[in-house]
């Protein structure tokens, strides 16, 4: 009862799987009486789940965090997520910080506000990352349609340039029960759309008896879900049974996001990834071939520790000739503990800021000419529950944006509609 009827604000960085985790921290203090308010209606308590992806991230954390602090200097101030795991004891400088909570304590937050009648002044509770075991499912709602649930955590890769398996542990699981029964829950919610999210979401069921392809014929046997879509998967772990599975599934989206970071072999074998160039274009004339309509996000690392001009030049032509849709495209960013850092030859602030806009205006032109495909099509649309300047938005089944004037029968519908340069919406 002490936390009844207290005031919580939670603020998200980074990506999808913090949201979903952020969303799960806040249902546990709901049902402690805890009431949800927004950052600026003010709050007793602020939760503050954060990224440790890039230094920059690191260093927005920084700044919220005291942000918030100065603004709501009686709160009590919660930090959670991969920077809090990675840099506890720095977090806990900030003057103001009351609690910070590693890997294994995230959803623990009740629990340990609950323990005390007056809350410690300043406190850590964190663990050895690679004695953690267990597994956390969690899922958020991006606009009450559709769901971002999180079926894996960690990862056992170690690539030389991440920190990921140092802030999140090695790779787990939930089991696919586990991952049906969430499915079913959000769907009495309305929710019509689920995205499986994960560190490294083909790994699911590593030490188990499951695997991913298993989880993936149970889901699109679950009558109470209409659609899903796979957030991101490693192109190694891209197996063609996993290919010709979504190309005859109903309920799978062609939507397919694949991490190539870089697209010359010297870089991948610097950056320690698990495929070649050869590979991945081999995965990604596959997926044309099964899906030709396909939606392929890739996501591109520029100025890595050992990229010279020669081979961001190589990468460039690579993605040039490749049949994807856009790129999400990431400087690289110096990562204290990484083996990065070993590699001498370093790239110059402004070349990375060069070969970063350069891949930018490539994305915009490939994604133009993946939307220009579609014209005059009638695809369906699951429109979102929610008004925005007098549109309503949505996507189709492979990921392009649309809007329309504002219908509400539409809302958390899916409608065939068809697709005009005007009703595009990028964002």
């Amino acid at each position: 009862m002490i936390l009844k009827g207290k005031k919580a604000a939670y603020i998200t960085l980074g990506c999808k799987l913090n949201f979903s985790e952020t969303s799960t921290i806040k249902h546990s203090l709901e049902e402690a009486g805890v009431i949800t308010v927004g950052e600026k209606e003010g709050a007793d308590i602020f939760i503050i789940n954060t990224c440790s992806v890039t230094d920059m991230a690191e260093h927005k954390g920084r700044q919220l965090i005291r942000k918030i602090i100065h603004r709501y200097p009686h709160a009590y101030i919660v930090v959670v997520g991969c920077y809090a795991q990675l840099r506890a004891k720095e977090i806990l400088e900030i003057t103001g910080v009351n609690l910070v909570l590693g890997a294994a304590e995230k959803f623990k937050v009740r629990q340990h506000l609950e323990a005390y009648h007056t809350p410690v002044e300043r406190e850590i509770h964190s663990c050895d990352i690679f004695q953690l075991s267990g597994f956390d499912l969690a899922y958020s709602f991006g606009d009450r349609t559709r769901c971002f649930l999180k079926i894996q955590d960690g990862c056992d890769y170690f690539c030389t340039y991440c920190t990921i398996p140092f802030a999140r542990g090695k790779s787990r699981s939930a089991s696919i029960a586990q991952v049906l029964q969430a499915v079913k829950t959000v769907a009495l919610k309305g929710i019509k759309e689920v995205i499986l999210t994960g560190v490294n979401t083909g790994d699911f069921g590593r030490g188990s008896s499951e695997s991913f392809r298993e989880l993936l014929v149970a889901l699109d046997q679950c009558a109470e879900m209409e659609r899903f879509r796979i957030s991101s998967i490693e192109p190694n772990l891209l197996t063609d049974e996993i290919l010709q599975f979504v190309a005859s599934s109903r309920k799978f989206m062609p939507h397919f996001h694949i991490p190539l970071q870089s697209g010359n072999n010297e870089v991948l074998q610097l950056m320690k990834r698990r495929y070649t160039r050869e590979l991945f274009a081999e995965k990604i004339n596959k997926i044309r071939q099964l899906c030709p309509d396909a939606f392929i996000g890739v996501d591109v690392i520029a100025g890595m520790r050992g990229e010279t001009e020669a081979h961001f030049e190589d990468t460039y032509r690579f993605i040039e000739n490749l049949d994807i849709s856009q790129l999400h495209v990431f400087p690289y960013s110096e990562r204290a503990g990484t083996k990065a850092l070993e590699i001498p030859e370093t790239v110059l602030p402004q070349e990375k800021h060069r070969r970063v806009n350069l891949l930018l205006k490539l994305s915009e032109a490939k994604l133009s000419h993946f939307y220009q495909r579609f014209i005059g099509q009638t695809r369906p649309v699951l429109w979102e529950d929610n008004l925005v300047n007098g549109m309503i938005c949505g996507f189709t089944d492979n990921y392009i944006r649309v809007e329309s004037p504002y219908q509400a029968e539409w809302k958390n519908q899916i409608l065939p509609f068809t697709l005009k340069t005007e009703t595009f919406r990028k964002e």
